[in-house]
């Protein structure tokens, strides 16, 4: 089961569209509230939950740690750098798992990137990862059919 937003307790803050590695979650334009706009590409990350400031985001949990008919809310709590898992099970017990943060400062958590400078707002937006295009060995950015002299042929697909 993918993710899914309460709708009373949205905000449309958009934390949830910023983090989504699948990029579905949205924010509806019509209600101004988030939105998976394609659950079954869903990957259940838990990255959406455990980034909406109003905890409006739930998910089923794993069945490793909880079974059918449960439920699994996620608190995280930046100023206490903690994150809380609280787990109701069908027959009402609660299970409540609480881990620290691992999230470290820039060039803290991989040595190599302390000795690049920290990534500025134009970086974030770019279409780039990290080490492109210096990792593909390409100075003047990445090639496309056109700069290649290709052409794309109508009517062959493969």
């Amino acid at each position: 089961m993918p993710t899914f937003v309460y709708m009373t307790r949205c905000d449309g803050c958009g934390h949830c569209v910023d983090i989504c590695p699948s990029d579905i979650m949205h924010i509806d334009k019509k209600y101004r509230r988030a939105v998976n706009i394609e659950p079954n590409m869903c990957w259940e990350c838990y990255s959406c939950v455990k980034a909406c400031p109003q905890n409006a985001i739930d998910v089923r949990g794993y069945a490793d740690f909880a079974p059918l008919g449960h439920s699994v809310r996620v608190l995280r709590e930046e100023e206490k750098g903690t994150i809380a898992w609280k787990i109701k099970f069908r027959d009402g017990r609660e299970k409540n798992f609480l881990s620290p943060i691992t999230t470290k400062p820039w060039g803290k958590a991989i040595p190599e990137l302390a000795k690049l400078p920290v990534p500025t707002k134009e970086d974030h937006d770019g279409d780039y990862l990290c080490f492109e295009p210096a990792a593909f060995n390409q100075d003047e950015g990445m090639h496309t059919l056109a700069t290649n002299g290709l052409k794309f042929k109508e009517g062959v697909y493969y």
